[in-house]
């Protein structure tokens, strides 16, 4: 994964913003293992001045193993399939080449397999949302996991804005995304896509509300629209009405995900903690990619 630098930083400053939910010491790993190459340069001093025109090159396949070769923390992997914890502010996968969490997986799969393998998406997050994602090693889990797709049980934390009027309950409606690329609710027609978001109340953070969210169904910007249509848009989603006076990360985590294993049948539960600093509301912008 190649990436051209617009201005000067050090390694160290750049990798941290390609990875902003990776703890440094992970970042660290891959720079000891010589996965970073600067200008076709191996470079493993993290304080490696950077200037505007460099090409850092990020290779995910350098490692002896998933957990330390990858900039994400790697919560469940067999020989069939790999599930990691995304980070925020960079998408499951891309069709123009630039980095995503299949691509790098992918990567990292070729380099152990001599290219007889790569990551597959099952299901996806937002590039805004963070946390537990399951990808497919081979067409056959791939194509299991998705037969079975509806014994799939999928948990978000959501910190939104304002208090719901029912402390729990069930939001239905009809999705469909316009020519910008918007998702919204819209009458019953070929286009529109049914969907199902059931939520609960976990508790008041001051003037927000911490929800437990569980999707029936899986569409685009699903749980986004829909807590936005009870007039409780997620903390920093300003494209589903959130406000706008701050720029803040997205307060959307998928904790929980539990789903029958494609070759023996056994279920895998696997969760993934609530992020720092994600009930922290401060009256400043935040920085995040």
């Amino acid at each position: 994964m190649k990436t051209t630098i617009n201005k000067s930083t050090t390694l160290i400053e750049f990798l941290t913003e390609q990875f902003p939910d990776s703890p440094r010491t992970r970042i660290k790993k891959l720079l000891q293992h010589g996965n970073i190459r600067c200008n076709n340069k191996t470079v493993t001093l993290h304080s490696y001045e950077l200037a505007a025109g460099d090409v850092v090159e990020i290779n995910t396949h350098g490692g002896t193993a998933a957990k330390a070769a990858l900039p994400f923390p790697v919560l469940f992997e067999d020989q069939h399939i790999i599930v990691v914890e995304k980070p925020v502010g960079i998408v499951t996968s891309s069709t123009d080449g630039s980095m995503s969490v299949q691509g790098i997986i992918s990567e990292f799969l070729k380099g152990q397999t001599k290219g007889k393998m790569r990551a597959s998406v099952v299901h996806r997050l937002d590039k805004e949302v963070s946390g537990v994602l399951l990808l497919a090693k081979s067409h056959l889990a791939m194509n299991r996991i998705k037969e079975k797709w509806k014994e799939t049980e999928k948990r978000y934390y959501a910190l939104v804005e304002g208090k719901p009027e029912k402390s729990a309950g069930t939001i239905e409606s009809w999705l469909v995304e316009d020519h910008s690329q918007k998702v919204h609710s819209t009458h019953e027609s070929s286009k529109a896509k049914f969907s199902i978001t059931h939520y609960r109340t976990i508790q008041q953070v001051n003037q927000y509300t911490l929800l437990d969210v569980n999707l029936e169904t899986g569409r685009k910007n699903q749980i986004r629209v829909h807590l936005s249509d009870i007039r409780c848009p997620i903390v920093g989603d300003r494209k589903y009405g959130a406000s706008a006076e701050y720029v803040r990360r997205i307060r959307l985590h998928a904790y929980y995900l539990s789903f029958p294993h494609p070759i023996t049948g056994e279920r895998i539960t696997i969760e993934s903690p609530m992020p720092k600093e994600f009930l922290s509301i401060k009256d400043r912008d935040e920085k995040y990619r």
